[in-house]
């Protein structure tokens, strides 16, 4: 499993320079969709940041997911640790990056968390939009939650994809392993708001910049 496809804020040519002297922030999609949904959203996004959108390495219909089919909010472990590992394994094969922080929607929200969990001393600050934690114990649990990194988690109350288990479960998890600034957003549903991406940009501006 690898990451085959992604959407640059920067051309190629000017790379390795902006990864060297700016931060760098990871979007991912929810599922079945693709790179170029949370792409667009980068003109809303702090401006000092390099963005890269990944592709889901499974294809889902018209899409693509980050983990097979499931019970909602339980993705299998083994699938989102595979998930995981494609995702450091592409930012692995970078040149040497600043602080590096992470903003996925619904199952790429999930991502996000996977991400800090596996590698909580790689990622300076995460955003987590209408997704979720996963069940379990990690083995990188116990530093996560001494490190505890700033993670923003924005959703409405009523998002009517979302598992409410996934929610509660999330709701105990989050402040136990993260600095949490937790944002309700009524009548958003399971979508992103203009609003909300002004929170996030300010979010992103005081804890990656």
């Amino acid at each position: 499993m690898s990451i085959s496809h992604a959407v640059w804020s920067v051309p190629e040519s000017e790379r390795e320079l902006a990864l060297a002297s700016r931060p760098l922030l990871v979007l991912m999609h929810g599922r079945g969709s693709n790179e170029q949904d949370l792409a667009s959203l980068v003109p809303l996004l702090p401006q000092e940041a390099v963005c890269v959108s990944l592709r889901a390495p499974l294809p889902l219909g018209d899409g693509f997911t980050w983990f097979p089919p499931a019970a909602p909010g339980l993705p299998d472990p083994r699938a989102a640790a595979e998930a995981t590992d494609a995702v450091l394994a592409f930012l692995d094969s970078l040149p040497p990056t600043g602080q590096v922080g992470l903003l996925g929607f619904s199952q790429g929200g999930a991502m996000v968390t996977q991400l800090l969990r596996f590698a909580p001393e790689r990622f300076a600050a995460g955003v987590v939009l209408s997704g979720f934690s996963l069940a379990g114990e990690l083995p990188g649990d116990a530093v996560l939650a001494s490190l505890r990194p700033p993670v923003f988690w924005g959703r409405d109350v009523a998002d009517p994809v979302i598992a409410p288990d996934a929610i509660a479960r999330t709701a105990a998890w989050l402040p136990v392993h993260s600095t949490a600034v937790v944002r309700e957003y009524p009548g958003v549903g399971h979508s992103i708001s203009r609003e909300e991406l002004d929170d996030v940009s300010e979010f992103l501006g005081a804890s990656l910049l």
